[in-house]
């Protein structure tokens, strides 16, 4: 282990590889990450299958497999069967994290990111063809989504929670998943095994934040650049740490085996070449955290990152920024309002891609 990503999952955090393909677990890439990097999970999107689906060679000897099926299938049997092999390198470590973690996270189709039957339909769909207890499966955000988070969860179901930018939203997510939970209870799930995690992006708003204080120009508005990202997602924490402490719900769920739901920081490679590699890591060390990482950002951890304790006593700077950026006219609410649109549109768009692609292999493998 280095002792960067070690001192880092020392202080709480997580360790998991926002990446999956084909080649990465046949390579042995996965395991080796595992054993040298401390990672004890993984994440996917539309956008990694994305990328993992174009690849000319990897799949082809399941799609020749499948034969002319049609693409939604071929697509589903490629997918789950990724995750179902992922799930089963990390069993070991779920095992001995009694299920914490050694988790792997496939989403549901995004298209149906506004439906929710639809969407509580296909969740239960994916855990079971993947049929792994160390699965989580991943449903947006959006208003939507929310009460399909908490009818899977009643079900028995692992999942995470994605596409979270704004503080509303993550209290929104939080009282979903307390509900689910508490439904699961009363219809007789054992809750020790049921995971779930809330993905709030963080280098995205610091994307959408800086040009518009870019555009505002003044040195008030310069001294704030690269700031509102880690600061909203502290209070994120603030409202975790609030939320498990005070909901009255929460203790008697925890006494039935029930595990907080923690943050998952999403979205952590940094953009702005200006800023530290390993920002969105360094900055944002606490317990109870899950960090996945892209494997450039999680390189740069290994390289030179701190991995110290960075979230404590920082609620009130981290208050006084949101304050000043709205002093400034820049209104978060509308940011991540308009980031959460612009993400599922991402992955709709990724995932039209991923149909494309893999219909070009079965077209490709069946002559």
């Amino acid at each position: 282990m280095t002792e960067a990503t070690q001192r880092t999952s020392d202080n709480g955090v997580s360790i998991w590889l926002d990446d999956l393909s084909r080649s990465r677990i046949e390579s042995g890439s996965l395991q080796d990450l595992i054993a040298n990097k401390n990672v004890v999970g993984v994440t996917t999107n539309p956008s990694i299958f994305q990328k993992a689906l174009s690849q000319v060679g990897p799949y082809d000897a399941q799609l020749k497999e499948l034969g002319k099926v049609d693409v939604e299938t071929a697509v589903r049997e490629l997918t789950t069967t990724d995750v179902r092999n992922a799930t089963d390198i990390f069993r070991e470590i779920a095992e001995k994290t009694d299920f914490v973690d050694g988790r792997v996270s496939i989403e549901v189709d995004p298209r149906l990111a506004h439906e929710t039957e639809a969407t509580e339909k296909q969740a239960v769909e994916l855990w079971e063809k993947v049929n792994r207890p160390n699965a989580m499966i991943k449903i947006p955000a959006t208003l939507e989504g929310l009460p399909a988070i908490t009818a899977t969860l009643a079900k028995g179901i692992s999942v995470n929670v994605t596409l979270i930018f704004s503080l509303e939203r993550y209290e929104q997510v939080i009282d979903a998943y307390i509900e689910g939970i508490a439904q699961a209870a009363a219809n007789g799930h054992d809750l020790k095994h049921i995971g779930s995690v809330a993905s709030f992006f963080v280098s995205r708003v610091d994307t959408a934040v800086d040009k518009l204080l870019e555009a505002n120009g003044s040195d008030e508005a310069k001294a704030l650049e690269g700031k509102a990202a880690v600061a909203n997602a502290r209070l994120a924490y603030e409202l975790f740490e609030k939320k498990f402490a005070e909901d009255p719900r929460w203790a008697d769920l925890a006494a039935k085996g029930a595990k907080v739901q923690r943050p998952l920081w999403a979205s952590t490679g940094t953009k702005n070449p200006a800023y530290s590699d390993c920002k969105y890591v360094d900055e944002l060390v606490a317990k109870h955290i899950v960090n996945t990482m892209p494997e450039k950002t999680l390189n740069a951890l290994a390289d030179h990152g701190n991995g110290a304790p960075s979230i404590e006593g920082t609620y009130e700077e981290s208050h006084a920024i949101i304050n000043k950026l709205a002093e400034l006219g820049i209104n978060l609410k509308d940011v991540t309002d308009k980031l959460e649109a612009d993400g599922v549109a991402a992955f709709i768009k990724s995932w039209d891609s991923v149909l494309a692609d893999v219909q070009s292999g079965i077209d490709r493998v069946n002559g």
